[in-house]
């Protein structure tokens, strides 16, 4: 009797873990049909099509056009720029004509001028404010770094118009072990309302650390 009710409950763990894994790969499968939509300078150049959004917003060359391919699984969706702090462009995504995802301008990039940088930040930070369509924010942080005044800034900023936010720890797989442990720690000592696998993720476009699970965290917010 034991034996037969071992197997059933193996039979039970299997047939979980089979549906489990249909609904991962439906989830990622659907991240593939990101396209790219549009580029705009100002509010009134957004698509016509009115959808929820999640931005992705952070300091310059934190690896979010890598997020973009890394999600669809495409290497062309974002086109990488080739020096950080050139997109200056909002750029759009469209997931199934569902909702978007929109790629806000790096900020603090260091080899332009104050007022450029400054005129960056100021157009950003008014997209934001002045948006109604945006449900959730992804602020992107180089996991080899600690968060810097600007990240703290920008943190405290989404806080302030209590729009919910998701931290990644990009280009974890640069990162040994022990190296992880620290930027997590770092990470949550900075942001003490972040949570590992709540609202802090480790995210690698390399090995695809983080894909899975943030890809069902954006499908289920807006399923």
């Amino acid at each position: 009797m034991a034996c037969i009710d071992r197997a059933i409950l193996n039979w039970i763990s299997f047939c979980k873990l089979s549906a489990d894994n249909k609904i991962s790969r439906a989830i990622l499968k659907s991240m593939e049909e990101i396209k790219f939509i549009k580029s705009i300078v100002s509010l009134k150049e957004r698509p016509k099509l009115q959808l929820p959004e999640i931005i992705l917003c952070g300091r310059s060359n934190v690896g979010k056009s890598s997020f973009i391919n890394s999600l669809s699984s495409k290497k062309d969706v974002a086109k990488i720029s080739s020096s950080p702090g050139k997109t200056r462009t909002i750029n759009y995504y469209m997931v199934k004509e569902k909702f978007y995802i929109v790629d806000l301008p790096g900020f603090g990039y260091a080899k332009v001028s104050k007022t450029e940088r400054e005129k960056w930040q100021k157009q950003i930070l008014n997209f934001i404010n002045n948006s109604s369509r945006i449900k959730l924010a992804f602020h992107i942080i180089d996991s080899r770094h600690k968060p810097t005044e600007l990240d703290i800034a920008l943190n405290l900023f989404l806080k302030s118009i209590d729009l919910p936010t998701i931290v990644l720890l990009n280009k974890s797989d640069k990162l040994k072990q022990s190296e992880i442990k620290k930027s997590l720690t770092d990470a949550i000592r900075v942001f003490p309302e972040l949570s590992y696998g709540d609202n802090l993720f480790l995210y690698s476009a390399v090995k695809a650390t983080g894909r899975k699970e943030v890809a069902s965290l954006i499908i289920n917010a807006f399923s």
